[in-house]
């Protein structure tokens, strides 16, 4: 007994999805097991970070950072790959693995600054770019505590500042601020 086309095609679709299903689960794993997790103390500094922007009121972020994302303290073998530089942490989107690195912990002055750089890889996990993240994370410092009062000498504030300044440029055009940086 012979089976009709649709049949046979229907059949081969569904082994073909099995097979993309499972070779994208194998994909993911391999990217969090290839990279170590986070120790417990790390873990904490990232708690209490979330923390900081939840009373700030960053629902969607924390709740990506909370829910969805897999924290890793090392690079996977696809990040691995790229050469970075002066990098606090790395985001995986669509797969929501975001890699803290030393300088994460080792360069912050506290949950604040740790809140500003989770800020910034929240808005990757959501899929936006680089100049959208540095945008939304400077116009929203004051929300968090992060001013130039407090953290304007910090290594941190140094660097995403110049950092933001290169890539939104824009920001830092305007007759109303000496510093010119027009979101103080």
């Amino acid at each position: 007994m012979s089976r009709s086309l649709g049949q046979r095609l229907l059949r081969r679709g569904i082994v073909l999805g099995v097979i993309c299903v499972i070779t994208v689960a194998g994909f993911y794993l391999s990217l969090i097991l290839s990279a170590r997790p986070l120790s417990a103390e790390e873990m904490s500094h990232v708690e209490s970070a979330i923390e900081v922007l939840d009373r700030a009121g960053f629902e969607k972020e924390v709740h990506y950072l909370r829910y969805y994302t897999f924290f890793r303290g090392n690079d996977n073998w696809l990040n691995a790959m790229v050469p970075k530089e002066n990098a606090y942490a790395a985001t995986n989107y669509p797969f929501e693995i975001l890699t803290l690195y030393p300088d994460f912990f080792v360069y912050t002055e506290d949950d604040v600054e740790r809140a500003a750089i989770l800020l910034h890889e929240a808005r990757h996990l959501q899929g936006f770019d680089e100049p959208d993240a540095y945008e939304f994370v400077w116009k929203n410092k004051s929300k968090i505590g992060w001013t130039r009062e407090n953290y304007g000498s910090s290594i941190v504030w140094r660097n995403v500042r110049k950092q933001t300044m290169e890539i939104q440029p824009g920001m830092f055009i305007c007759d109303f601020n000496e510093l010119n940086d027009c979101f103080e």
